[in-house]
């Protein structure tokens, strides 16, 4: 009985998608005998993929150098390629540049794919420094060499950083189509498996920056099915699992969702990059901070700080719940004046106009929530509607338009209903039980705080229940549970003796906003003057 050549049984390894297995077999071979220079690609693709990062890089150079041996300078280019790039995402300039330099001096002069390829870092580059014309120009030429040749790998990379590029440009549906042609090819099984899963991953990345959520969604789950069918592989399970951890936390499986995320934690040490995923930290600091669990919160935010990620808003929003408004607003300022991208920026200025609203800075509150709006309207999703919708709402009412409010606040809880996210719409439901009060119509109101309760019950978003408890002991106290928070703000400043026009001065609203906001204390409370309002305030300690 013949011997099994161990070389063609780790190919055989390979073609069943048995990563571990071929690996094991071809480095095996290689023990015994000079392996040739595409079973060395073999055994880089098959070590990247179980997490073997040195062997992937050292397996992948010995290839290159096996090309260049034999006079194969094209071979020899797209390894230096592939090195470049890897080192560039590991974050090592140098050495990734003297390799993509040498693949460029490989190919100098030549009609060959390898041109095509070696667009790509260039459109990533661009897009890095906000070039997103010039980065959709270098990725649209790429995809024309990769149709030329018939290449559907570098197709799929050049098509998803054209719609990376139109999405920067807010061109959102045109990009989206371009993200859904690339994942055509991935999802038929068209692409290697390496370039399937830097696909998966970036279009996934992608659509959540967009706020298409759909679709990050069924790319997720798309993910999860093809690294499901290799168990073998190790190489892009961390960041499936990120993903998924997200979209759970989204639909209010925050318990499933911080599991996941310690999940990505503990899969990423046996994957090719070694360090926790800053994101799975962040996600699980996110539900640790909706629990109440605040301690736990910072320590978390502070890993993702250490993994290169900034924990904002979270942290800010921590900060808030802590009760300290004015290291929230710091905080938050910061993370807007270091972030110039549009898309970036619209989770900070969500956040910005609460914080803003609490800290009593109504002005900057207000050009927060513009931004927010003119980038929910230039990008059309229901996500960034529904973020700008809150955001509307909540400062309507705090500036004392109850009514204008709640037409604000009923589109944002359509909107959080449909993207199927409890938490946001219990939050909303709290603002228009409180608008509700307002206008005078405490069944209505108290209806609205109801739902919202045992939606947070139902979640254990402690904070947030313990503010409608709150809420509900003030109205028994007979604590005015009317007033708005921001008229509860200039009552306090109506009591030191000022003025309407240095209240609007020190709240940064108009004078005619503060008259109102007097004429409606006066209404609730049933007071004929600044005097009798103050008095009330005093005999119901809320000064």
């Amino acid at each position: 009985m013949p011997t099994p050549d161990p070389i063609q049984q780790g190919r055989d390894a390979f073609g069943r998608r048995a990563w571990a297995e071929a690996r094991e077999l071809l480095a095996r071979a290689g023990q015994e005998s000079a392996l040739g220079a595409e079973d060395l690609e073999r055994l880089a693709t098959a070590s990247y993929l179980v997490g073997r990062e040195r062997e992937f890089l050292q397996c992948l150079e010995r290839a290159h150098h096996a090309h260049q041996d034999a006079g194969e300078g094209e071979p020899a280019a797209r390894c230096a390629f592939w090195l470049g790039m890897r080192l560039l995402l590991k974050g090592e300039a140098g050495r990734a540049t003297a390799w993509l330099a040498r693949a460029r001096r490989l190919v100098e002069g030549r009609d060959c794919v390898e041109q095509g390829y070696l667009l790509l870092p260039v459109a990533e580059r661009l897009l890095g420094e906000g070039d997103a014309a010039a980065a959709h120009a270098a990725a649209a030429d790429a995809a024309r060499i990769g149709e030329r040749f018939a290449d559907a790998d570098l197709v799929a990379c050049a098509r998803h950083l054209q719609g990376r590029g139109l999405i920067a440009q807010a061109r959102l549906q045109d990009g989206l189509a371009l993200l859904d042609e690339a994942m055509l090819a991935v999802t038929a099984g068209e692409l290697s498996p390496i370039v399937t899963g830097l696909v998966y991953c970036s279009v996934i990345d992608a659509c959540r920056q967009a706020y298409a959520l759909g679709r990050a969604r069924e790319w997720t789950s798309a993910l999860a099915q093809w690294t499901g069918e290799q168990p073998q592989m190790v190489a892009f399970t961390t960041a499936c699992l990120v993903h998924r951890a997200e979209i759970m936390q989204a639909r209010g499986a925050w318990t499933e969702a911080i599991e996941e995320a310690r999940r990505a934690c503990e899969r990423s040490r046996v994957g090719p990059d070694t360090r926790p995923p800053a994101a799975a930290f962040y996600q699980q600091a996110e539900i640790h901070r909706l629990r109440g669990e605040f301690a736990q919160a910072e320590a978390t935010y502070r890993k993702a700080s250490d993994g290169g990620s900034d924990p904002q808003p979270g942290l800010a929003l921590l900060r808030l719940a802590q009760g300290d408004v004015q290291a929230a607003a710091a905080s938050i300022r910061r993370a807007l004046r270091a972030t110039p991208e549009r898309l970036r920026r619209t989770r900070l200025l969500a956040a910005c106009v609460e914080i803003m609203l609490s800290a009593g800075k109504a002005g900057e509150a207000r050009e927060a929530c513009t931004e927010l709006e003119e980038i929910a309207r230039s990008h059309d999703t229901g996500v960034l509607g529904a973020m700008a919708a809150t955001a509307r709402g909540a400062l309507e009412l705090a500036e004392g338009a109850p009514q204008q409010a709640v037409a604000s606040l009923r589109r944002a809880a359509q909107a959080w209903q449909q993207l199927d996210d409890p938490y946001e719409a219990a939050r909303v439901r709290v603002l228009i039980g409180l608008a509700w009060r307002a206008m005078g119509d405490e069944d209505g109101g108290r209806l609205e705080l109801e739902a919202a309760r045992r939606a947070f019950a139902q979640l254990g978003a402690a904070p947030d229940l313990a503010r409608i408890d709150a809420l509900a002991q003030g109205e028994a106290a007979g604590c005015a549970p009317r007033l708005t928070p921001r008229e509860l703000q200039v009552l306090r400043l109506v009591a030191t003796g000022k003025t309407n026009k240095a209240i609007a001065s020190q709240l940064s609203l108009s004078e005619k906003t503060v008259d109102r906001h007097v004429s409606n204390i006066f209404g609730k409370l049933d007071v004929p003057s600044r005097a009798g309002a103050v008095a009330y305030a005093y005999e119901h300690k809320l000064i």
